[in-house]
């Protein structure tokens, strides 16, 4: 069975820890037997290459200077800021389908697995019409916010789910999205464990103070400014918030601190990926306190808390999202309401009185993510949907 993988980011080195989740899923179908290539753009002039013993194609879209509409930031994100790089995004579908249109011709793929499918099912729905290939439509959320900064995308997208053969949603909020637009048989295909082992450890030992961990960007969704209110709410003496990460929020979150006096709050910047683990084994709990932005954007499944949870951290997140397929509350973690600093320091106040609580917790997530976060789980459903359609064809 071969498969070609479409999608607006890879790695560009073997060090390059863009979409690790992306990486790991194609690695993991190789693995289960499956012939996996990767088209993906390229980015400053960079050619095909190979990661992981995989083909990645690149197609050049632009003049090497210009070639930076992927990579490091979200498309969307880049547009936002400079909207003149919204002209790149025709050469980049126009460039994108004729080389999925040469690869399909050359390589005789049996799927078409398509990420982010606006605007990338275009790009490969070429290649399926031509080809007879069945097209995989695997959503992520960040297309579906597209929708409303740009009522246009709406019609295109209905279109799109109407050509897929089959769709993936990372979590059960983003398929709710999908239906919302087009009745579909949506499967629901989340992202694995981060690390290699599925077992999680019992918590942490305790020290000085109870360290509370986030690990994320500073941007609008994540919530870190509710987070720094809860602190407030926590006795400095007890307590410590540890605030892993950068964005475009960091100063001002920073100053926020400051201007309410926060005592027991520490920014530590971006991490190495030593320093990182580090942060995560001296911590002892974990904390997503994500909203929904002004933009209507959240997050997709929060994969950081199956991380977190890994590393025998009982964790914290808003209900919100994608989150609840992680996080089931009282038995894989707490859930509190969004923008609830009281809730946020509540929870944490509870953890840190009951030891025993949080190992019962623990436990529970061990086996949330061996029944539904093992990457071999899912790439066997996956390739159960691949087999389906490669016999209709």
């Amino acid at each position: 069975m071969k498969v070609l993988v479409v999608g607006s980011v890879y790695p560009r080195f073997e060090e390059d820890n863009e979409v690790p989740w992306l990486r790991k899923s194609v690695a993991t179908l190789q693995s289960e037997g499956v012939e996996v290539e990767v088209l993906a753009p390229s980015y400053k002039g960079l050619k095909s290459h190979t990661i992981d013993g995989i083909p990645v194609h690149r197609f050049r879209y632009a003049p090497k200077n210009l070639e930076i509409l992927t990579h490091d930031e979200g498309a969307p994100t880049k547009m936002a800021k400079h909207p003149s790089m919204q002209l790149l995004a025709i050469p980049y579908c126009i460039s994108g389908f004729f080389k999925c249109l040469w690869l399909a011709k050359t390589k005789k793929f049996d799927i078409i697995h398509a990420h982010w499918p606006f605007p990338h099912a275009l790009i490969a729905l070429g290649a399926c019409k031509l080809f007879r290939i069945p097209l995989v439509l695997n959503f992520h959320g960040a297309e579906l916010l597209l929708i409303r900064k740009k009522k246009w995308i709406r019609p295109i997208m209905k279109f799109i789910i109407g050509k897929a053969n089959a769709i993936f949603a990372n979590s059960r909020f983003t398929a709710s999205k999908i239906s919302a637009l087009r009745n579909a048989n949506i499967q629901w295909s989340p992202y694995g464990s981060p690390l290699s082992s599925g077992k999680v450890p019992p918590p942490h030992e305790r020290k000085d103070r109870y360290k509370i961990l986030f690990v994320g960007r500073h941007i609008e969704r994540k919530g870190i400014e509710y987070l720094i209110q809860a602190a407030k709410l926590l006795d400095p003496q007890k307590f410590e918030v540890r605030i892993v990460g950068k964005g475009n929020l960091t100063e001002s979150l920073k100053e926020f601190a400051q201007k309410i006096s926060v005592e027991n709050v520490t920014f530590t910047g971006p991490l190495s990926p030593d320093d990182l683990r580090k942060e995560y084994l001296q911590s002892n709990c974990f904390v997503l306190p994500a909203i929904v932005d002004s933009k209507g954007d959240t997050e997709g499944l929060g994969v950081v808390l199956i991380e977190a949870m890994q590393y025998g951290l009982p964790v914290v997140a808003s209900n919100v999202g994608g989150i609840p397929d992680v996080v089931v509350n009282g038995e894989t973690g707490i859930l509190v309401p969004e923008k609830d600093p009281e809730a946020l320091a509540q929870a944490f106040q509870k953890l840190e009185k009951d030891p025993a609580y949080e190992a019962e917790l623990l436990k529970g997530a061990e086996k949330r993510i061996d029944e539904c976060f093992c990457w071999e789980k899912i790439a066997q459903k996956q390739i159960e949907i691949y087999k389906k359609l490669i016999c209709r064809k």
